[in-house]
């Protein structure tokens, strides 16, 4: 099963204008199966081959001037002394799109970039698949894809999702933590990726994370910080600009992909999403990563905040749209609407005459309407309609 990815358009586009292209993202979101697919122009080379890496390594500029003019190097993370030698031959010939490097490990092949392609490099982000992206399956149902989450493989090999995390994340966990950071007790580390996913949605208590995980504060930092990195969570932080009240400073734990959390969470099966004591935070969680990918995908430069007064008052996420208009949007996981969904969208003052809001309520129902103003969207229209909420 070949699935057309969002991101193309966007990374055929940077390929005229940078000579070279930073892929990255986790693992198994299908960095090697779109480049090798919509760019079979480019030769090839997967340097986590053993064989790739010496032929490369024995003469790196001798290679690059006999590679030819476009040339894909997969985990080129693999070969750190690489991209200088990338940056001589690209400076010397100038030809956009010559080389497209791709990475799992994000930290480490953006440290590389930053130190020797900083100014001819051009990043983008693949994640797991978009909701918009799942037109080969007609399945609606909301905790279907909290519980399987989308990353490729699940799909394409018809994996279930309790065979695919357990090992998804131990490879994670053994193989590319260690090679990030040298976490001697992995076994801590692993307490610490379920305790996270225990506080999905929530606003993070640093210390309260590293007291239950029995570690120090700065430890706990360090590795939320790896997590990042990795694309595993997103931190969600707080939007203060342009209003006057005194809001709360610390950011909200999410992760890119439900299935993740779901399983970090031991739920076995979609009905258990629902009766979860985490499942309206999931809800959130889905919505909130759907939008972020959405828009990675596309190519859009957003950034997602929440908004939160110090009594309690907060909206799940606000987006900056520029020009003075905000949109703030509130996500609700009960499938029947209720007016006291709205409570918070309707306190929600701009605080100035220049700013425009936009105000919109995405909820499990499958009711589309418009009250007091602001737009009640179902998950089905979500769903169908994601990319347009961004324009």
């Amino acid at each position: 099963m070949l699935v057309k990815r969002n991101i193309v358009l966007y990374l055929r586009e940077l390929l005229k204008k940078f000579p070279i292209i930073s892929v990255t993202g986790p693992r198994q979101s299908g960095k090697t199966t779109m480049l090798r697919a919509e760019f079979p122009e480019y030769e090839y080379f997967n340097l986590e081959r053993v064989d790739h890496r010496e032929m490369i390594s024995a003469d790196p500029l001798g290679f690059l001037k006999s590679a030819g003019q476009r040339v894909i190097f997969d985990e080129a993370q693999n070969i750190p002394e690489l991209f200088s030698y990338i940056q001589v031959i690209s400076d010397e010939k100038g030809i956009p799109g010559q080389y497209i490097l791709s990475g799992s490990q994000s930290f480490l092949l953006n440290e590389k970039i930053s130190q020797s392609l900083a100014g001819r490099a051009g990043i983008v982000n693949l994640f797991p698949f978009d909701i918009s992206e799942m037109s080969f399956t007609k399945d609606n149902d909301y905790s279907n894809f909290i519980f399987k989450g989308f990353y490729p493989r699940i799909y394409d090999k018809n994996i279930s999702p309790l065979d695919f995390y357990p090992f998804y994340l131990q490879t994670y966990i053994e193989r590319d933590i260690r090679t990030l950071k040298n976490i001697e007790n992995l076994s801590s580390f692993s307490r610490f990726l379920h305790l996270c996913a225990g506080r999905v949605g929530q606003i993070l208590n640093l210390s309260s994370l590293a007291n239950d995980a029995g570690i120090s504060v700065n430890t706990a930092k360090a590795w939320l910080s790896l997590l990042e990195a990795s694309f595993v969570v997103y931190l969600l932080k707080p939007y203060y600009k342009n209003f006057n009240k005194r809001l709360i400073k610390a950011p909200k734990l999410y992760f890119y992909d439900t299935g993740v959390a779901a399983s970090l969470l031991k739920i076995t099966s979609p009905e258990m999403v629902k009766n979860h004591f985490a499942y309206g935070q999931l809800f959130e969680n889905l919505i909130i990563s759907e939008i972020i990918k959405t828009a990675k995908h596309s190519g859009k430069n957003i950034t997602i905040y929440y908004w939160r007064e110090s009594n309690g008052t907060e909206i799940d996420a606000i987006i900056d749209k520029g020009n003075g208009t905000i949109l703030a949007i509130e996500i609700k996981g009960g499938e029947t609407f209720s007016n006291d969904f709205l409570k918070n969208l309707r306190k929600l003052s701009p605080g100035s005459e220049k700013i425009k809001i936009e105000k919109k309520l995405i909820y499990a129902g499958e009711i589309n309407s418009f009250v007091d103003e602001i737009e009640v969207i179902s998950w089905k229209k979500f769903k169908s309609s994601v990319t347009t909420l961004l324009d």
